[in-house]
């Protein structure tokens, strides 16, 4: 069983996110990590930081269900340890959760490579279309609930 690695300056994300062995990304929840990891049907294990951050992960973990939490928002002041970090990292790869999570970013990924495949250009009313098709995500009710 091959390693995962920690990259501390700039690395090819697209490229990365695009392997095949590439099982998650842990990411910041900026906006564009989240549009490149979702886009390529990645899961991300979210640990936001401020600005629109917290509000990406909700989006990430409770609307998209592509992901899951690694830090809430509430507890930003706390030590991060590497045993949460090893607990986020199993729960997205061996859990039923975690399994569920890894089916819906590949399922979500898939439609929306489809949707530009059909020479449209990809816009944010493309993704909440996808959420709320029947039996698939939440219901427009629900998104609107969640958002507010």
């Amino acid at each position: 069983m091959g390693q995962g690695m920690v990259v501390g300056d700039w690395a090819p994300q697209q490229g990365i996110l695009g392997h095949l062995v590439t099982g998650g990304l842990m990411s910041h929840c900026g906006w564009n990590p989240c549009m490149e990891s979702i886009t390529m049907g990645v899961p991300i294990a979210t640990w936001p930081m401020p600005s629109d951050q917290p509000w990406n992960c909700l989006l990430v973990t409770k609307i998209l269900k592509v992901g899951l939490v690694v830090r809430e928002w509430e507890h930003r002041e706390e030590l991060v340890t590497s045993s949460t970090i090893e607990k986020a990292r199993r729960r997205l790869m061996t859990s039923k959760e975690g399994n569920d999570i890894r089916k819906n970013a590949v399922e979500l990924g898939n439609a929306i490579r489809r949707s530009m495949d059909d020479g449209g250009l990809l816009a944010w009313s493309s993704i909440l279309s996808l959420l709320v098709l029947p039996d698939r995500f939440i219901s427009q009710n629900e998104a609107y609930n969640v958002l507010s």
